[in-house]
């Protein structure tokens, strides 16, 4: 059952609109004034706060100002009530973060319905979703309902590939969007002189192609190539830009999914402008750990040196001198097939934070 706390100054309003709640099968407690409305929000935890603008001790405003400070009563759905002489300063509360509005007097009807639309947008925008492709699934099925698009209910497949198997091509049309369930992959692009350079590694729960669908040419900017035996989900271009632009809160509810990590993304480019080659190559070498791609054993995946080279930014001889630095201080070992082996996590952490 749905907790909804009613802050109302006036008796017959808060005693009807309860009743209409409670005949709805809500659990409701009441509040006469602002101030016994933040103390009962605190300890009620409802699902949804109505609450009136103009009252005594502290007004709405005071209200949603307060509980909006308090990382426990923050994220709670709040719509305001208001009479129609009010309405003008409806503004200021919606400029603040509310959630809605009632202009009094009310039918019950608009009641429950706000009540439901705001309980269901809350319930999606909190609910979890795991970074494998049944999350992705449940991801798509519930932002369907909640957008009533019913084209993108249908569930997704994977694809399976080979290792150095291509994945997309620079300069190929940008289709898909793709999410790794399992395996390891690199993207690369080549520059001017046609030389390759590796722009990311990547591995299970990780997206790929995102901003390339977004890119104003509609191409994708590099290649994506299978380092290991891969399972890859696939998002069409369509209903990606569907679950992107129809609605701003599955927006930002698919950005956050997809992004990976944006300021991973930045630090990185920050390290490659200012770091030394010693520390960006610890650096990705605790980062290729942290994705499982190298392991404390001989069990992580092949990394050829011109790759490990274009992710930190150097020549190839260059990575190389430093790896052999790492391994003759015993922070890595090198195994066989080029595996590198992770020795010293410990030892590798500071040379990534001092350099």
């Amino acid at each position: 059952m749905k907790k909804i706390l009613l802050i109302e100054d006036n008796y017959d309003v808060r005693d009807m609109t309860a009743e209409i709640l409670e005949l709805e099968n809500y659990q409701v407690a009441t509040a006469e004034n602002g101030k016994i409305g933040i103390e009962k929000a605190r300890t009620f935890a409802p699902d949804l706060i109505l609450c009136d603008i103009m009252m005594p001790e502290v007004d709405g405003y005071g209200v949603f100002e307060e509980l909006s400070q308090d990382q426990k009563t923050a994220c709670i759905p709040f719509i305001f009530l208001t009479a129609k002489s009010e309405k003008s300063d409806l503004r200021k509360g919606m400029a603040m973060g509310a959630d809605d509005y009632l202009t009094k007097p009310f039918e019950a009807i608009d009641l429950i319905e706000a009540i439901e639309a705001r309980l269901k947008k809350n319930s999606f925008l909190r609910k979890e979703f795991s970074r494998n492709v049944q999350g992705i699934n449940d991801f798509i099925k519930e932002a369907s309902k909640y957008q009533n698009l019913k084209d993108l209910s249908a569930d997704r497949s994977l694809t399976r590939y080979r290792p150095k198997e291509a994945i997309f091509s620079e300069g190929s049309m940008a289709h898909n969007l793709y999410f790794i369930q399992s395996g390891e992959v690199k993207t690369y692009k080549h520059n001017e002189n046609g030389k390759e350079y590796v722009t990311g590694m990547f591995s299970a729960g990780d997206f790929i192609g995102q901003l390339c669908i977004l890119g104003s040419l509609g191409m994708y900017t590099e290649t994506a190539v299978a380092l290991s035996h891969c399972e890859i989900c696939s998002i069409p271009k369509k209903d990606f830009t569907q679950l992107l632009f129809n609605n701003k809160e599955v927006s930002h509810k698919f950005i956050g999914m997809i992004s990976n990590n944006v300021i991973h993304m930045q630090n990185q480019l920050m390290g490659l402008a200012f770091d030394s080659v010693r520390k960006r190559a610890a650096t990705a070498l605790l980062e290729l750990y942290d994705k499982g791609l190298i392991k404390d054993d001989d069990m992580g995946i092949s990394i050829s040196r011109e790759d490990f080279a274009g992710l930190i930014g150097t020549a190839t001889e260059t990575a190389i001198r430093v790896l052999s630095s790492f391994k003759d201080k015993g922070l890595i070992q090198l195994g066989e097939s080029r595996r590198i082996i992770l020795a010293d996590k410990k030892q590798l952490q500071q040379v990534a934070d001092f350099g």
